[in-house]
């Protein structure tokens, strides 16, 4: 989801943030256990909003702790555990290995190459637990892949595929709450994927790289845009809104309804800032 998917933490009551860190911290300890302490550098904290998402669904037992770290040295942080945790740790390093493996395609970045290392020998392993998912993250990219060589000018289409890679990762077993979890993954990744597009538009229009707006032609429309925005977003919270959530609903909604709008228009500032 690679860093859209966040709360807007300035709107997060205190006990929230907590809670938000704590199964932030869980996710990273995760991680380190179990693909080691340089698989760190790939953690994201959307992988917080997919772990809450299905412990507020699921409410599973938790375990819970305070210590220091590698990363935190001096003050102890409170961690969380549950199989949501794990499973969420698990995604963030296959996602971060198929990205890592994308930008050494792409740019033929040593960095990428170095890290499609450190990720990728705990891969096999995590294919063996989720097969499904991490099936649907090499199609996905290889989808998006052949879209890019053919220049595919209808963002539908990349966005779609990016949407139906989340759908897989949202849904974490096959039951009642599958087909929502998936609608809801497919619109948010369609969400993730055009806020991406937009945000690089002047770099890769600069680069020469792949963008589905500047294949379509045309000059920057942010209006434009912003609607492909909001209805990936008001198809997402639609589903959302369907699941039976109570426990840490209100970090969720801060998610949802704020946290994937600040964190856009940070990123699409930061984007605008570099390429002036």
């Amino acid at each position: 989801m690679f860093g859209y998917v966040t709360a807007n933490v300035r709107e997060l009551s205190k006990e929230q943030s907590r809670r938000y860190n704590a199964v932030y911290c869980g996710i990273c300890r995760q991680i380190r256990n179990h693909a080691g302490q340089l698989a760190r550098l790939g953690l994201s904290y959307d992988m917080a909003f997919l772990a809450l998402l299905l412990m507020s669904l699921y409410e599973p037992e938790e375990v819970s702790g305070k210590r220091a770290c590698a990363l935190h040295p001096v003050s102890p942080k409170p961690w969380i555990d549950n199989e949501y945790i794990a499973y969420a740790a698990d995604m963030n390093v296959a996602l971060a290995y198929y990205k890592a493996a994308d930008d050494w395609h792409d740019d033929k970045k040593q960095l990428a190459k170095m890290m499609t290392g450190v990720f990728g020998k705990h891969l096999e392993e995590i294919q063996e637990r989720y097969p499904r998912q991490c099936q649907a993250i090499s199609q996905c990219i290889s989808q998006l892949t052949q879209l890019e060589k053919d220049n595919c000018d209808n963002p539908d289409l990349p966005a779609g595929c990016f949407g139906g890679l989340m759908g897989e990762l949202l849904c974490y077993r096959e039951d009642l709450w599958a087909d929502t979890l998936r609608k809801m993954g497919v619109a948010l990744g369609r969400f993730v994927y055009l806020a991406d597009a937009a945000r690089d538009y002047k770099q890769d229009k600069r680069k020469k790289k792949y963008n589905p707006f500047l294949a379509m032609g045309g000059e920057q429309n942010w209006q434009h845009w912003n609607e492909y925005l909001v209805l990936a977003m008001g198809s997402c919270t639609h589903e959302f809104e369907k699941l039976p959530l109570v426990q840490d609903k209100g970090i969720l909604d801060n998610i949802l309804y704020s946290g994937v709008w600040v964190s856009f228009s940070a990123k699409t500032k930061e984007q605008e800032g570099a390429g002036s």
